[in-house]
C-alpha cells in the first residue's frame, strides 16, 4: 500500500463570509420598524464587531440578526465570541470577536479522543494551532472525522488537506 493519508482539524473563520453577514446585519438594523430611534449600528472596529443601541435589550437583538446572518452564510456561531452587554454613556455596547485556531488544550482534548476511542494505527500530532491527523485507511480517516463532529467541542472544527 502507499504512504500514510492525512488531513488536518483545523479552526477557521472566513473572514469575507463575516464581512458580508455584518453588511447584511447592518442593513436590517437600518430598515427594520423596531431599531428606528434607537441609535442602533452594527461595524467593524478594528478585528472585532462593534454593536451599540440605547437599551441592552436593542443591543442584544443587534447581536441576534447578526448571529442569524452568519448561520445564513454558514459561518459557526462557535467561532464567535462576545462579550456581555455593558453601558457607555448613554448607549449600551456589545464587542464581538471571531476565534480561529485551535488552543494547545483543544488540540491535546482532541487528540486523546482519537487515542482512546478512535481506529487503531490513527495518529495525531499537533502542528502550532491545527492537528493533523494520519492513517493507513482512509476509512480509519473518516471514522475518525465522524468521531470529532459528534463530539461536539465548544470551539468550531474543520476538516483540510484530505489527502
Amino acid at each position: 500500500m502507499a504512504s500514510d493519508s492525512s488531513f488536518d482539524v483545523v479552526s477557521k473563520v472566513d473572514r469575507q463570509e463575516v464581512d458580508n453577514a455584518l453588511n447584511q446585519a447592518a442593513k436590517e438594523v437600518s430598515q427594520r420598524f423596531d431599531f428606528k430611534g434607537t441609535d442602533a449600528r452594527i461595524a467593524w472596529s478594528g478585528e472585532a464587531v462593534e454593536m451599540q443601541a440605547v437599551s441592552e435589550e436593542r443591543v442584544k437583538a443587534v447581536l441576534d440578526v447578526f448571529r442569524s446572518k452568519l448561520a445564513r452564510r454558514k459561518v459557526d456561531l462557535k467561532s464567535l465570541e462576545a462579550d456581555e452587554p455593558r453601558q457607555s454613556g448613554k448607549l449600551w455596547k456589545i464587542t464581538a470577536r471571531t476565534v480561529e485556531g485551535i488552543s494547545q488544550e483543544n488540540a491535546k482534548k482532541i487528540s486523546k479522543l482519537i487515542r482512546d476511542e478512535g481506529p487503531k494505527g490513527v495518529k495525531a500530532q499537533v502542528q502550532g494551532d491545527e492537528l493533523r491527523v494520519s492513517g493507513k485507511s482512509r476509512d480509519d480517516l473518516q471514522a475518525v472525522q465522524r468521531l470529532i463532529r459528534e463530539a461536539e467541542y465548544d470551539f468550531a472544527v474543520q476538516f483540510v488537506n484530505y489527502r
